[in-house]
């Protein structure tokens, strides 16, 4: 028998045994060793607040957002079994897959990623984040020496943050109401790191000498948040939403700043790539890219907590109640 975590109820957590699957021709099984929980997306679903008429983007999934739905995306393992045609995976392989927590599974073989050789599997469950992080500054096209703004220091926001700095954008502002965050967003490269509070449209004013930024990217999954990005954009900027807010309402002001300044407002969403990057940017590359980070990026550094599998419970409400404690919570399976 395979064990899985279930949000059967908005904030409850269920670890259900589940009957386990054989392995088809072109499967692999895959035994977990360390998971990632996503205090974004996966916190929404688990708070009951994902749009019940939207119907879950992974194959992985079971259930749907009305609740019950076994959900997550963050896991790494060791392949344990292979079907006859399977190529280029092998038993012993350490891989990362688009998995909710589970002990045990079976998927196709063209659906996990291997992990480079020699590479710590705490390091695998970025994966997933990376490849948001990747997507959002694809969508956000910063050029060099420009400025950007990113609300919101989660670990999506910190590897935005990184990666910003990689391909050159100057000064990046990093904006959190938590301490520990904005202390992780200046490791992670912010030339300035801001408080979430009331005056920080003045403030990111003055760090850009009164033009504003070029972009603002919204990942701080608070809907009041997309305002300042918009009120902090200059003229002909660009504001990248990578928050998903489900089912709660947002509003903006739209008849100041944005219209005037001909500002653009992009959605930036992780299953699919800027059809203008194509045919240079494709799933493949992207899976490469995030290859190569995770072996060069400090990652273990943004672990701020770990739970055995069995006290997933813990570890969801220590996301709810303490986030400003919580950079990565991960589950531990051995």
């Amino acid at each position: 028998m395979a064990d899985a975590v279930w949000f059967p109820a908005a904030g409850v957590v269920e670890i259900r045994a589940e009957p386990p699957r054989p392995v088809g021709q072109t499967d692999v099984r895959v035994r977990a060793i360390v998971s990632g929980v996503s205090a974004g997306s996966e916190l929404l679903v688990y708070r009951g607040l994902a749009p019940s008429d939207l119907p879950p983007d992974l194959p992985t999934v079971e259930g749907d957002f009305r609740l019950p739905i076994k959900f997550g995306y963050a896991s790494v393992g060791r392949v344990v079994e292979v079907g006859a045609e399977v190529a280029g995976l092998e038993v012993d392989d350490m891989v990362f897959a688009h998995h909710p927590h589970q002990t045990d599974y079976v998927v196709p073989a063209d659906f996990p990623i291997r992990i480079p050789k020699g590479l710590p599997a705490e390091r695998g469950v970025f994966a997933a984040n990376l490849e948001t992080a990747a997507t959002v500054v694809l969508d956000a096209h910063p050029r060099m020496q420009e400025a950007v703004l990113v609300v919101g220091q989660g670990i999506v926001g910190l590897l935005v943050t990184t990666l910003l700095k990689r391909v050159g954008a100057r000064p990046v502002i990093a904006v959190d109401r938590h301490e520990h965050r904005r202390d992780a967003a200046v490791r992670a490269g912010a030339d300035h790191a801001l408080d979430a509070g009331d005056g920080l449209v003045p403030q990111v004013l003055e760090l850009t000498g009164g033009r504003g930024v070029d972009v603002a990217v919204e990942a701080s999954g608070s809907p009041a948040a997309l305002q300042s990005c918009v009120d902090t954009a200059a003229f002909g900027g660009t504001v990248v939403v990578a928050s998903w807010y489900g089912t709660r309402e947002v509003t903006l002001a739209l008849g100041g700043a944005f219209h005037r300044r001909r500002l653009r407002l992009v959605s930036s969403q992780v299953s699919t790539l800027d059809p203008t990057l194509s045919p240079r940017w494709i799933r493949e590359r992207r899976t490469e890219l995030v290859r190569t980070l995770l072996t060069e990026l400090p990652l273990e550094d943004l672990i701020s907590h770990r739970f055995p599998f069995s006290a997933a419970a813990s570890a969801y409400e220590l996301l709810e109640t303490k986030p400003e404690e919580c950079l990565q919570v991960v589950l531990d399976y051995v």
